[in-house]
């Protein structure tokens, strides 16, 4: 008998799977999924949909999905980023979310009410998180970003979408240091080992799977205590 496939990185139930599973796995239906943006801050990904469910791992606000099923305010959805497959609540997605423009380059900010950091702040922002800035302002000497969303984030703690933090990935996970530990966390309030890899690559233009495991057969090469 074959080995199903990691259900982590492929999306299939019995009545349901993603259109690539056709011929490997078994189901009722196969679907393409349709696109869809996070637009919280930070979403848990869960491995079923109920929130007493472990976190697997989590989304950062302006990651792009494929939802593949929604169902008593659940959406059950594969990551555009790194492919991995989970449950995350329906009111965390839209549809019709505009295109980032750029990304939070710090380990964690603010998106004010005003073009002021004196302004209340509306929500906060883990590095890595997309946005979509329509227009600049400044005031007292620092410059603001305008979301679509009406908010306005420091411009000097983001990078315009394909811009890199630079080549040394290590120096970047240095930013990290005293970042609580969070077991499936992904982001600059909380996050486990392997996600301090992938964020830390990923600023820097490059890609790293999620988990431990895929990153040890996937990445780098060995080598010897000595």
């Amino acid at each position: 008998m074959n080995a199903l496939p990691d259900r982590r990185l492929n999306a299939f139930r019995p009545d349901l799977a993603e259109e690539a599973l056709r011929g490997t796995v078994p189901a009722e239906h196969y679907v393409t999924g349709t696109p869809a943006l996070v637009v919280q801050p930070v979403v848990a990904l869960r491995p079923r949909p109920d929130a007493a469910a472990g976190i697997d791992t989590e989304l950062l606000f302006g990651e792009g999905v494929r939802v593949l099923d929604r169902a008593e305010g659940w959406a059950w959805v594969k990551s555009d980023f790194d492919g991995y497959v989970g449950y995350l609540p329906e009111m965390a997605l839209d549809a019709d979310a505009p295109a980032a423009t750029h990304v939070v380059a710090v380990p964690r900010t603010f998106a004010y009410s005003g073009p002021d950091l004196r302004t209340p702040a509306a929500f906060a922002l883990s590095i890595g998180s997309r946005i979509t800035a329509v227009g600049e302002s400044e005031t007292r000497g620092t410059r603001y970003l305008t979301l679509a969303s009406g908010q306005s984030v420091v411009a000097s703690h983001c990078l315009a979408v394909g811009e890199r933090a630079g080549d040394d990935y290590v120096a970047i996970a240095g930013r990290f240091l005293e970042t609580p530990y969070l077991w499936g966390g992904r982001s600059g309030f909380g996050l486990d080992c392997s996600a301090l890899v992938q964020l830390s690559m990923m600023m820097t233009g490059r890609t790293a799977p999620r988990d431990s495991d895929m990153q040890a057969a996937g990445l780098g090469s060995p080598i010897e205590r000595a």
